[in-house]
C-alpha cells in the first residue's frame, strides 16, 4: 500500500517523527521531510515494519528526492532533566529549525505537540503508516539511532546495543545487573524492574 503524499494539496508539510523513547540508553533522535507533491514510493513504510536492509536502502532514496530533510537529537542528559517527552518534542523541533526550507504546515507523529515554533501543525495517530512524509522521517531518525548505538556497543560491550541498540531486552538488562550502567543510561528510567535508578560506577 502506497502511503499519502500529503494531507492538503499545493502546501509545504514536513512530516515528522522520533525514534528511541522506549530506550534505557541514548539519545532520543528525530527527523523532519518535506517530499515534493507527486512523490510516491511503495516501500515507504512505518520504520518498525521494516527490515533493516529495507531501511538503509531507502536512506539515500529519501534524501535525494525529498525537498528537504534534516535529523536532530536530544540527549541523555536532557531526557533525564525535561523527561522524555518533552525531550522527544525538543528533537523534533532541532529537526525542524534545521530543515534548509521553512515548512508551511507540520505533520507530527502521535496525538501531542508541544513548541514555540510558529508553524501550523496536525497530529497524526500513527502517521507513519499513513504518510510518506512521516515514515520517510521515521526511517532516517531510525536508522541513524541505530548507527549511533552500534558505534557506541564497540566502547561498551557488555548491554547487546549493536543489536538491541538501547531497547530494554532481557540481554540489555543483564548486561546492566552484571556490570552496572553507564553514561549513556537514561538514570530517570527504570533500568532494572523493582530499582527505580542505579549509581553511576
Amino acid at each position: 500500500m502506497t502511503l499519502l503524499p500529503y494531507l492538503e494539496a499545493n502546501r509545504l508539510e514536513a512530516g515528522c517523527d522520533e525514534v528511541g523513547r522506549g530506550c534505557l540508553a541514548g539519545p532520543v533522535m528525530a527527523a523532519a521531510v518535506i517530499l515534493p507533491p507527486d512523490f510516491s514510493n511503495k516501500w515507504i513504510n512505518d520504520s518498525k515494519k521494516l527490515t533493516k536492509a529495507n531501511r538503509e536502502s531507502l536512506v539515500e532514496l529519501i534524501k535525494g528526492e525529498s525537498i528537504a530533510w534534516a535529523i536532530a537529537e536530544a540527549s541523555v542528559e536532557e531526557i533525564d532533566e525535561i523527561n522524555i517527552l518533552n525531550a522527544s518534542f525538543l528533537a523534533m523541533k532541532r529537526a525542524i529549525k534545521k530543515l534548509p526550507k521553512t515548512p508551511e504546515h507540520l505533520l507530527i507523529d502521535g496525538n501531542r505537540w508541544k513548541s514555540d515554533l510558529d508553524i501550523p501543525h496536525t497530529c497524526v495517530i500513527k502517521g507513519d503508516g499513513k504518510f510518506a512524509s512521516i515514515a520517510s522521517a521515521s526511517i532516517l531518525a531510525k536508522v541513524a539511532r541505530d548507527k549511533f548505538m552500534e558505534t557506541l556497543a564497540k566502547d561498551h560491550p557488555f548491554y547487546g546495543w549493536e543489536t538491541n541498540v538501547g531497547y530494554p531486552t532481557k540481554a540489555h538488562r543483564e548486561g546492566i545487573k552484571k556490570h552496572g550502567d553507564c553514561i549513556w543510561h537514561r538514570k530517570s528510567f527504570t533500568l532494572l524492574k523493582g530499582q527505580m535508578s542505579l549509581d553511576l560506577k
